[in-house]
């Protein structure tokens, strides 16, 4: 039992929606079957007694008026004769009793005889008088329904009643006949409607979704306060094209009236591409259509795809004001992506003129149809602006078309106070001229131009200046003709960020241009600015600084230094790295390179001398950490003698030079390969090459052949072909050269080609000498001859009186051989070699001193005078120059 309770009361406490409606609809059923069973029974029952009391009245007239009757109450026993035939009246008429009684309700005759003679239960007066009396009393035969008829004889006077019932038991008997009957129609509507009752239960389940009434309401409610509050118009059509629901954002929007739905989308009122899309039922993503002075985005879908009613829903938002804000915002997007764009486009190089063009370039046309750019002319130069006017170089000019009026490129412009230029160069801050038209004040520089401007349209224009770490470097000016709209303040902003991010830019390639140059003016003081005159070679140069992105200036070098004895040596040197501190230590390693040259030394020993000094260089400035070491600097030192035609060549990480024999055959010299300078304990090897007059001797740095394009060996291979043809001179060689190289080079570049000449032995005398005082006379005997026949008679006296020194010093203080060589050259040179290789002194003689002013008074008559070391001992020489006009400067 308590199972049973438990479980109706879980039926009866269910919280879906369709479970409650089926127990509500069940519940109603069997109170309504109740009922009408009930209402069938009492009906039934009331039927029952309208009828006995019927049926009695009926039988008690009918044998009341029965033939006989009168006779019978007449005659001496009215019971014998009357008994009988009120029993088979009564059982004929389905009464329970029928019974004639007197009219004083003594009863005649009765079903039960017990009861005939005694006196009738129930009303009889009316019925003694004449009249008919209905009743349900209790009798002798229990709770009846009668009816007491009198009966009259011929003169209507009442003789006798007549009462006949039907017992409430026989009554009940006959409704307990007809209840199974009812019991089972009852169950049979019971069971029916039960059936039908889940059926609308289980649609009603899958259309809730097993909602609960609270969830189901406040759904509705929710449903029902977003669908009227949201800012979206929603519209919804039946399957046949009718509108079935429109919320108030849809009304506001198509301007439906109240009487809308149940309308066909045509009868709306509707736009006609709106019109048409709800009619189609069509699927719609985010399209666009005019609603009056509306723009609504329209999304519709169809309903029925997800197993909902035919139909479509449709969506619609006001985009007017979206529309506006989006202009805005792709304006402010347009506007980002420029300056972004200006970032990559303008400063491409360090060059100022070429960035301010790329400005001009960059913003014609998508924000100014025209523009010009105007530097202080200091700024080209490198240099700071100065304050003191308004004047200015156009160095940049883009526009849409090039026949306008304005000032062309490279005109310098002395702007007057009233323009917006010079405005905008005083305060630094950018002037908006809206209305060119009005001419207030900026057609002061030059009024019929400024007529000219205006008719050609140009109608409005911004000029910013281009500020830049606290210096203004110009103006740059934003002209507007194509574009009928004037320049606004927002474009003011923008012009101001353009000009800021080119300023930058600009004062970049100002101070590089400023620091080039004077890296550039460094390194000029520091190269030859001249060849030496010297007869030994035909020398041609070529020096190219790197392009700017690398630093401009690097460490390449080169050098023709004279040396006695009509020799001359070439150097050629690559210090690693670009900027100042390389061309500084460029000039250092040249100037070293000279004085150890002065020393007259080997090659291989003055790499080794100038190893020793990059070496001393290092860990001198290794405490800075500013300063880069020099180590991975190169040299190629060459020593060419006119006389012997015997080039001698040592190199320090250098290249290979390259050799053009006067056939035109090109060959790299074998010149043994030895450590950069600054590496420090390896020996550096030479390499001595017999040179036949005419050829030329090839010079570089990397930078000629080298290039991140292509392999060094392709570079030095493409350099020799170059050089493989005959009969050029060294400055044809040179340009031949560089005619293969790109227009800017990515490293510096020093080439030297030098042509080489033989010393004619016309020009030349030489003289053994014995190891004998004696000897000395007829030295100077030989060599007044030899000046006699070279027309140099004037310098015989002072010749004669330093080769008599030099010689008996030799003969005196040196070993043998001794050898006495005289030259003509630029100079007259005069050399005493001998086999000792003790170097001479020179010394100031005292006034007692005997000897010791041999050297002192070579000093005072020579030009110039030194001793150098050879493989069989030292070479003593003087230089003296030669009387105006005599000189010979050919060999």
């Amino acid at each position: 039992m308590a199972g049973f309770l438990g479980r109706l009361r879980s039926a009866l406490s269910v919280r879906t929606v369709a479970r409650q409606v089926f127990s509500l609809q069940a519940a109603i059923v069997v109170l309504l079957v109740v009922a009408a069973v009930v209402a069938l029974v009492l009906q039934s029952r009331a039927d029952s007694e309208r009828e006995a009391r019927n049926r009695s009245l009926a039988v008690a007239e009918t044998f009341a008026s029965a033939p006989g009757i009168e006779e019978a109450l007449a005659g001496p026993d009215p019971t014998a004769m009357l008994q009988s035939r009120a029993e088979e009246a009564r059982k004929a008429s389905g009464v329970d009793f029928l019974v004639v009684m007197t009219t004083d309700g003594i009863r005649i005759t009765h079903p039960d005889p017990a009861q005939i003679g005694r006196h009738y239960i129930g009303t009889i007066g009316p019925a003694a008088a004449g009249g008919i009396v209905r009743e349900t009393v209790t009798g002798t035969l229990g709770p009846s329904t009668r009816a007491v008829v009198p009966v009259t004889d011929a003169e209507g006077d009442v003789i006798a009643l007549v009462s006949a019932g039907v017992t409430l038991e026989a009554v009940s008997g006959v409704v307990d006949h007809q209840l199974p009957l009812v019991l089972g129609a009852a169950a049979a509507a019971l069971a029916v409607a039960t059936f039908g009752t889940a059926l609308v239960g289980r649609r009603l389940r899958r259309q809730t979704h097993g909602l609960e009434p609270a969830e189901m309401t406040r759904m509705y409610e929710h449903h029902d306060a977003v669908l009227h509050a949201v800012r979206e118009g929603v519209l919804i059509l039946d399957g046949d094209g009718r509108l079935a629901l429109a919320n108030d954002e849809a009304r506001r929007l198509l301007g439906l009236g109240p009487d809308a739905e149940g309308l066909l989308a045509r009868e709306l009122g509707l736009a006609p591409d709106i019109a048409r899309l709800l009619a189609s039922g069509r699927s719609a993503t985010d399209e666009v259509h005019l609603a009056g002075d509306r723009l609504l985005a329209v999304n519709q879908r169809p309903t029925d795809p997800g197993g909902g009613p035919s139909g479509c829903v449709t969506t619609l938002r006001d985009t007017t004001e979206l529309q506006a804000v989006t202009g805005r915002a792709d304006v402010a997007q347009e506007r980002l992506k420029l300056l972004f764009d200006a970032g990559l486009e303008i400063g491409t190089s360090l060059d100022v003129e070429r960035t301010s063009q790329e400005l001009a370039d960059f913003v014609v046309p998508r924000f100014a149809d025209f523009v010009t750019v105007d530097l202080a002319d200091p700024v080209l130069r490198g240099e700071e602006p100065s304050r003191g006017g308004a004047a200015m170089r156009r160095v940049a000019f883009r526009g849409i078309r090039d026949d306008t009026p304005l000032y062309p490129p490279g005109k310098l412009i002395h702007f007057v106070p009233s323009t917006p230029q010079s405005l905008g160069y005083g305060s630094g801050e950018t002037v908006l001229e809206a209305d060119m038209t009005a001419f207030s004040g900026w057609q002061a520089q030059d009024p019929e131009r400024a007529r000219r401007l205006v008719e050609a349209g140009i109608h409005s224009m911004i000029a910013a200046p281009l500020r830049a770490r606290g210096v203004i470097l110009g103006v740059v000016t934003f002209w507007r003709s194509h574009k009928p709209e004037p320049f606004e303040h927002d474009d003011v902003t923008l012009a101001e960020q353009l000009a800021a991010r080119a300023a930058v830019t600009i004062d970049n390639a100002r101070r590089f241009t400023r620091e080039h140059t004077m890296a550039v003016a460094l390194q000029r003081s520091l190269l030859p600015r001249a060849l030496p005159e010297q007869n030994a070679l035909d020398v041609a140069h070529r020096y190219l600084p790197a392009e700017a992105g690398s630093g401009g200036v690097g460490g390449d070098w080169f050098d023709v230094i004279p040396l006695p004895g009509a020799r001359v040596a070439l150097v050629v040197g690559d210090v690693v790295g670009h900027g100042l501190h390389a061309a500084a230590t460029m000039g250092r390693l040249r100037t070293a390179v000279h004085n150890f040259s002065a020393l007259d030394l080997s090659p291989d020993e003055l790499l080794w001398r100038l190893d020793e000094l990059v070496t001393r260089i290092d860990q001198d400035e290794s405490g800075d950490g500013d300063v880069s070491p020099v180590t991975g600097a190169t040299c190629l030192y060459a020593l060419y003698d006119p006389g012997t035609r015997l080039c001698t060549m040592a190199r320090a990480g250098h290249l290979e030079p390259v050799i053009v024999r006067p056939d035109g055959s090109a060959v790299f010299a074998a010149v043994p390969g030895g450590p950069p300078l600054g590496l420090s304990g390896l020996p550096f090897e030479t390499a001595e090459i017999l040179l036949p007059e005419g050829s030329s001797l090839v010079l570089y740095t990397d930078g000629l052949v080298e290039d991140r394009a292509r392999d060094i060996d392709a570079g030095l291979e493409r350099l020799r072909r170059s050089l493989a043809h005959p009969g050029r001179t060294p400055e044809q060689t040179c340009s031949a050269v560089l005619a293969l190289l790109p227009e800017q080079p990515s490293d510096d570049i020093a080439l030297v080609v030098a042509r080489t000449r033989a010393l004619d032995s016309a020009r030349t005398a030489a003289w053994d000498v014995a190891s004998d005082p004696s000897a000395v006379g007829q030295v100077r005997a030989a060599v007044t001859r030899t000046l006699a026949e070279w027309g140099l008679e004037e310098e015989a006296f002072t010749t004669e009186l330093i080769l008599s020194e030099l010689v008996t010093n030799a003969i005196r203080y040196a070993a043998e051989p001794v050898r006495v060589r005289l030259i003509r050259d630029r100079a007259l040179i005069c050399e005493v070699s001998d086999g000792s290789s003790t170097a001479p002194h020179l010394r100031r003689a005292a006034t007692t001193d005997e000897g010791g002013r041999g050297l002192f008074l070579v000093a005072q008559f020579a030009d110039r005078w030194g001793t150098r070391y050879t493989a069989e001992g030292k070479v003593i020489w003087t230089e003296q120059p030669l009387p105006t006009g005599t000189s010979d400067n050919d060999l």
